[in-house]
């Protein structure tokens, strides 16, 4: 003790500058990662969710950040929900991202959306592994998702996270996202609308078999299936509308008889284009996703068919969700900006 009195200026030195470097490290840190919208800031922004807040996840490829207009879903039918998907998000990286955000929220449903299964074959899929891992917080779930993601030999080209940043130099959107703050970051909700229209030919849909789903995908959907199941979340699984083909949907009709084993709805919605409305000349960004226009017309029809089947309770109007009203302002805003200057 008497040496510590003694030498109490020096230690309180020692722990000043120790805390500065660690503070100047997250800072540098939240300066120089990498920012997308299409995986990252979905991954990054759900831990700053008002707890317990989120009733519907939405899980995927960027057919769910695209397509699904969270802001809608609020603003129509009082739907608390977030899209929690990354670009080309396979099916083993879906199953540790459920099992993160409950770590966090309590979602009452799971939607579930079946591209990549069908159209990305390969047990390793690098092209958009960064934007996969580079939001989820450090921890033994995100250890096992990238155990299951990439080969031992890739293992520190996407861990730690700094070791991604190299050759990286501070950009106006990387102060930018330096001094937000909490409360704007917990608007957005994971939606990212694109606004270009690119007309497209209706597919037409005639394949009666099943089949060319990969073991390692079927494996993790019934993972995906059983965690839901053990913690009483129910799953939705469904196909957001994209130029489909043959290949393709010989996976959704073997997803189809998966479904029938466990008692689940599947929605291939490329069998509702009439019933929502959708136009292949205005309502396409490209071949793979829906602009805009068409993510309003595909989240109205997604929005009735959640709340006749599932119990979604309405909570507009609740202080606790203020930030989805907020969400609805920034959308609307980007929305009109968009068609002002076009």
């Amino acid at each position: 003790m008497k040496r510590f009195l003694k030498n109490k200026n020096k230690y309180i030195i020692v722990l000043f500058f120790i805390g500065l470097t660690i503070v100047s490290l997250l800072c540098v840190d939240k300066l120089l990662c990498i920012k997308s919208a299409h995986g990252i800031q979905q991954a990054r922004d759900m831990y700053i969710q008002p707890k317990n807040s989120i009733d519907v996840v939405f899980m995927g490829s960027s057919h769910i950040h695209c397509d699904v207009n969270t802001a809608m879903l609020w603003e129509d039918y009082g739907i608390a929900a977030y899209d929690y998907s990354a670009a080309e998000q396979p099916l083993w990286i879906t199953y540790y991202y459920l099992k993160e955000i409950c770590k966090y929220q309590s979602p009452k449903l799971v939607v579930l959306d079946l591209y990549s299964p069908a159209e990305f074959k390969e047990d390793y899929q690098y092209d958009f592994l960064l934007d996969n891992l580079l939001g989820v917080k450090f921890s033994f779930n995100k250890l096992q998702m990238l155990y299951a993601s990439c080969e031992p030999e890739h293992y520190f080209d996407y861990f730690p996270n700094f070791a991604t940043y190299h050759n990286r130099y501070p950009k106006s959107e990387d102060l930018e996202y330096l001094f937000k703050s909490k409360k704007d970051r917990a608007s957005f909700k994971g939606y990212t609308p694109y606004f270009i229209e690119c007309p497209q030919t209706e597919p037409e849909l005639v394949e009666d078999k099943s089949g060319g789903i990969t073991i390692k995908s079927e494996q993790y959907l019934q993972k995906i299936i059983e965690f839901t199941q053990k913690n009483d979340i129910e799953l939705y699984l469904i196909v957001s509308p994209y130029i489909t083909k043959s290949e393709d949907e010989l996976v959704y009709n073997r997803i189809k008889e998966i479904s029938v084993n466990y008692g689940l709805e599947f929605n291939s919605t490329n069998y509702s284009y009439d019933e929502m409305g959708l136009d292949f000349g205005t309502d396409f960004n490209d071949w793979s996703h829906l602009n805009y226009n068409g993510s309003c017309k595909y989240t109205q029809y997604l929005g009735a068919q959640i709340k006749k089947n599932y119990d979604i309770p309405d909570r507009r109007g609740l202080k606790k969700w203020e930030s989805w009203d907020r969400h609805v302002e920034e959308i609307e805003k980007a929305a009109e900006e968009y068609y002002l200057n076009k």
